[in-house]
């Protein structure tokens, strides 16, 4: 090429050749463009080489060899030149300066062949428009800043070139008497005798010194890229400032900047629903995200602040900090903040306190996650961290892998470590960020040997050597650490083999000095220097954009198969639904919970309508339930047996004032508060026809426990019922004949009540009667017998005293036993008195009957105080008196009841339910059965696909 290159030059030299030589003008070459000249002619003097000896230029155009030798006269020299033909050193300047035509030859020829060879090469060139998201922004914004169209025009075009030719042939002929000129024996060669000896001199030295050369020039290349690397420092730094400037305004320019900016959460928020849906990471989720795995202490937390670009994580010396996996979405902003998934306070990472209050976060959500008796948990926490320049990406920080449980661990913590990391990193299209910290010995390793077994080929793992400041000190060879980053000493392979530096162990340490210490140990690094470790594998920052690229390539390539495979699982869900509940609305756990709730307050405010009759009868009625046992057995009876009515008077009010001041208030309260109790869950559990649906019975039933559980009645409602029980019971004036036939009537039925059921205690005592033993068949037993025995002689006794006390005396039952005896039955005396206490009591309440009775006539003796009359019916007072307290408590609870406790009630079944809503654990315990779980898989599912086709979509217009 370069022999045709230069004949074609020495044809347009001859015809240049023939003008004249002796006028004074600058050469064509002279016209040139200095960039021209410097592209085309590496030996002009503008270029930073010197200029080597004529007889290398004369070497690379050899071809003038071959022309044909003609003499030339050299003609008269006008314009004031004299010629002398005997003066050879004229001669020699007049053919040096003919030499610019050779120069401006080889120009104008090298230009052109080298502006065709780059059209030849463009055209081979392959189409890398599919490739631009790989190059940086700031690439494409050179034309702004550089004018390559002035450059452009600043070359000569093809019609300088075409006026050009007319002077080539003037230079052809000036190259041929230069080769008469240097030909054996010419004075020429004499003259450059001389500089080819310097030059063998230059090329001998040139060979002894070529080994220091290589050293300077490797010294130089390393100054170079570190140059270039503190620029691109600097750069980055200024375009951060204009980042967070440009981020702050809210004009259409930005726009593009603002779908980067959503992209990375809107993948995040993908990401927390499957986290949620699908906690075991089966086969349904297998979209990309960046696991950093690694041993103990490796440094896997530190990597991850270089690359947050804030100390954002809990340390410790040696203890393991981290306990649960902490999912970070890095995403570019106009601010340095981090925020929660599940909370809506920013923490500015650029103030210190908001770093310490984010650690401190963080921590108590670890050890709130981890169980009781675990030490680490596989609850995940979710943390956005938004800052100018981040790389954006999705990065899942794992517990530290430990080969021994130290004191203070469950028994396994080693395997849950391992399932965990197992559990992130069988997803196949998971990138694997594999620590392992170089200041320890590499056999010592634990995590390349699991993550060798997940990704045996290494196709998404990246190998990350940290601390290579300690492990250059602490090692012997450096080699070593070559072949750890080259991954000789491992089994495991990976995409890329980084190494950085995170600090000098210092806790206080700020992302900037971590970042100037880096870069200025791996300056002085004999790693680097020694060609050992390459430029782009140190530093975090490019280990950061190595992984931001890896990510989001990992992501194109997955993202659409996997919202195929969601879209699928979609339509399976609805075909099952409409198969099983073709009449049921869709309705999640929460959408259901939402159902209950309000149907649980409705029944709640249906209290406020129960009636004020209803609540009385009921208090009244459930009131005489509890206290008529006490009132019969403890007052009436004992007050019955006295002599006069002084002494019946004097017993009732004294026992019945002991009884309102300690039992009857809070009697009355309990059953005011079981009374509640009761329509409560009549309202909770009342079926109410075809809409009723039994799948919110279990929430009901454990929303009443416990909100009657967290129900506490007003303490001061006992002190003001006792006084108005206490008033109720001390008056004595029945005002007329209706309230004493109410009185008369309630004191039989109560009496009659009794006796029915003392009557049922002797009949079981005794067995059964004549009539039922015919009927039936049936018949009594030994103790039956013995019992009636008993029975019929105690009759005899109250047969023949009708005044009889209410007791037997001990000479009554010695009578009573022999007269057994005599008649051969062997009686027990405790079983005398037990079946006196039941003979008795039937006697008596008989003769209280017939007491009544004779009193519906008695009103007229009452109003005169029963003067001069034998008929006393205290009695009947004393159950007008129980009766009519028994109202007034009624009224009083009842007055509680609807104005203060079922408002409390209904403000504590708010909060209940409050609490449950809050309660994902006691949601998912209380609604359960396949229709709601098939409904939550179903809204899941939908909500995963909707997202996943709006963050294609979004991935589609951005690139």
């Amino acid at each position: 090429m370069w022999r045709t290159r230069a004949a074609a030059a020495c044809v347009i030299c001859r015809s240049l050749a023939n003008s004249s030589y002796g006028i004074k003008r600058k050469s064509p070459l002279q016209n040139l463009h200095l960039v021209s000249r410097s592209i085309h002619h590496p030996y002009y003097p503008s270029s930073k080489f010197q200029r080597p000896p004529l007889r290398i230029s004369i070497q690379l155009f050899s071809s003038l060899n071959r022309l044909p030798l003609r003499k030339t006269k050299l003609l008269d020299v006008k314009y004031g030149y004299q010629s002398h033909r005997n003066f050879w050193l004229a001669r020699l300047a007049s053919r040096l300066l003919k030499l610019r035509y050779l120069i401006l030859g080889s120009a104008v020829g090298g230009g052109y062949t080298a502006k065709k060879t780059y059209d030849q090469w463009k055209d081979m060139m392959p189409d890398l428009d599919e490739y631009k998201w790989i190059v940086p922004d700031f690439i494409w914004e050179l034309d702004e800043h550089i004018d390559f169209e002035k450059l452009i025009k600043a070359l000569p075009d093809a019609d300088d070139l075409a006026k050009l030719l007319p002077d080539f042939d003037k230079i052809g002929e000036s190259f041929t008497s230069l080769k008469g000129f240097f030909s054996p024996g010419s004075p020429g060669e004499t003259a450059f005798r001389a500089t080819d000896q310097g030059y063998d001199n230059d090329k001998q030295y040139k060979k002894v010194s070529d080994k220091e050369k290589i050293d300077q020039l490797q010294e130089e290349l390393l100054r170079t890229q570190l140059k270039y690397q503190r620029m691109l420092e600097r750069l980055e730094k200024e375009n951060k400032e204009l980042r967070k400037l440009v981020l702050q305004r809210d004009d259409k320019g930005i726009h593009q900047r603002k779908l980067k900016k959503s992209l990375i959460d809107m993948y995040s928020e993908v990401l927390d629903i499957l986290s949620d849906y699908d906690a075991s990471y089966n086969t349904q989720d297998h979209l990309p995200r960046v696991v950093v795995v690694g041993d103990q202490s490796a440094g896997k937390t530190s990597v991850l602040e270089m690359i947050a670009q804030a100390r954002i994580f809990p340390r410790g010396s040696g203890e393991m900090m981290t306990r649960s996996p902490v999912k970070v979405t890095l995403s570019e902003g106009p601010h340095h903040v981090a925020l929660f998934k599940d909370s809506s306070r920013e923490f500015d990472l650029t103030k210190e306190e908001d770093l310490a209050a984010l650690r401190n976060e963080i921590e108590i959500r670890m050890r709130s996650s981890v169980k009781e008796g675990c030490t680490v948990s596989t609850e995940t926490i979710s943390l956005s961290v938004k800052g100018p320049g981040l790389q954006r990406m999705v990065l899942v920080d794992l517990p530290g892998v430990i080969s021994t449980v130290t004191s203070g661990m469950a028994p396994d913590t080693k395997e849950t470590i391992f399932s965990i990391s197992k559990a992130y990193m069988q997803n196949p299209n998971a990138i694997i960020l594999c620590i392992q910290d170089g200041s320890v010995d590499a056999e010592r390793s634990i995590v390349t040997d699991l993550v060798s077994q997940m990704d045996p080929q290494g196709k998404r793992t990246i190998f990350v050597l940290t601390k290579v400041d300690l492990a250059e000190k602490n090692v012997a060879s450096p080699s070593r650490i070559q072949q750890i980053i080259e991954g000789k000493l491992f089994p495991m392979k990976a995409l890329g083999y980084f190494a950085v530096v995170t600090g000098k162990g210092n806790s206080s340490e700020s992302i900037e000095s971590i970042k100037e210490y880096e870069e200025e140990f791996f300056q002085n690094s004999k790693l680097l220097k020694t060609c050992m470790l390459k430029a782009h594998q140190v530093t975090t920052k490019n280990l950061s954009l190595a992984v931001s690229d890896c990510f989001w390539k990992m992501v194109r390539e997955s993202v659409e198969q996997q919202a195929d495979a969601f879209k699928a699982t979609r339509f399976n869900l609805e075909t099952e639904w409409k198969n099983n509940y073709p009449r049921l609305r869709e309705l999640d756990r929460n959408e259901l919970f939402e159902k209950a709730k309000n149907e649980i307050l409705d029944e709640v405010i249906s209290l406020t309508q129960v009636t004020p009759k209803h609540w009385e009868e009921i208090l009244q009625k459930t009131l005489w339930e509890r206290v008529s046992t006490h009132v019969i057995e403890n007052i009436y009876l004992p007050a019955a047996q006295t002599m006069n009515s002084g002494t019946f008077n004097t017993t009732v009010d004294i026992k019945l004032k002991q009884w309102t001041d300690k039992q009857l208030p809070n009697k009355a309260v309990e059953v005011a508060w079981e009374t509640l109790q009761e329509e409560f869950s009549r309202f909770m559990t009342e079926q109410k026809g075809k809409e009723h649906d039994d799948i919110f019975d279990k929430l009901k039933q454990a929303v009443k426990e416990e909100s009657i559980k967290r129900h506490k009645w007003n303490e001061r409602a006992e002190d003001s019922l006792r006084v108005i029980q206490h008033n109720a019971l001390e008056d004595r004036s029945i005002s007329d004949k209706q309230q004493w036939d109410a009185a008369i009537h309630f004191m039989e039925e109560t009496l009659q009540s009794r006796l029915k059921d003392t009557e049922s205690v002797i009949e079981d005592m005794v067995g059964p009667d004549w009539k039922k033993r015919w009927l039936y068949w049936i018949g009594r037993t030994k103790e039956q017998n013995i019992r009636n025995e008993t029975k019929n002689e105690l009759e005899k006794l109250i047969k023949c005293d009708e005044e009889h006390a209410a007791y037997l005396a001990n000479d009554e039952v010695t009578t009573v036993r022999k007269n057994l005896e005599a008649r051969g039955i062997t009686v027990d005396p405790c079983l005398i008195k037990d079946t006196w206490h039941q003979i008795y009591r039937r006697y008596f309440l008989k003769t209280a009957l017939n007491h009544c009775n004779l009193c519906r006539r008695g009103f007229y003796y009452y109003q005169r105080h029963f003067v001069d009359s034998e008929l006393e019916c205290n009695d009947i007072v004393l159950f007008w008196r129980i009766q009519r307290m028994l109202a007034i408590t009624a009224n009083t609870l009842r007055q509680q009841l609807t104005n203060t406790e079922v408002r409390r009630l209904e403000k504590n079944v708010k909060e209940v339910l409050e609490d449950f809503a809050e309660d994902n654990e006691k949601k998912v315990k209380l609604l359960t059965g396949k229709r709601v779980q098939l409904a939550e898989d179903l809204k899941k599912v939908r909500e995963i696909q909707e997202k996943l086709e709006a963050f294609i979509e979004a991935l589609h217009q951005e690139k």
